[in-house]
């Protein structure tokens, strides 16, 4: 199973670039499986990481990291953080 940790953050007025760089320049460690950012209306930002099950018993995946909150001057609100488990289909 995966855990999916979604991070979305809407920029202030005009700052969705440097909002968008802040968030390429963020390093994980332990880096996750996956890693997809997206750009939306309003200057707003995601990112989905993807993380092998840590809690499989196997040593296999690595404890999710979550990204940190950026400096609040590029912040037209607080982040929004979900967290997702896969379920069997």
């Amino acid at each position: 199973m995966t855990t999916a940790l979604m991070w979305e953050a809407r920029a202030a007025e005009g700052r969705g670039a440097e909002l968008l760089a802040w968030v390429r320049a963020q390093r994980l460690d332990p880096a996750p499986a996956r890693r997809d950012t997206y750009t939306a209306t309003a200057d707003r930002v995601l990112v989905i990481t993807h993380w092998a099950d840590a809690d499989a018993g196997d040593g296999a995946g690595a404890a999710p990291v979550e990204l940190p909150d950026p400096p609040t001057e590029l912040l037209h609100r607080p982040v929004h953080r979900w967290r997702f488990r896969q379920v069997a289909s």
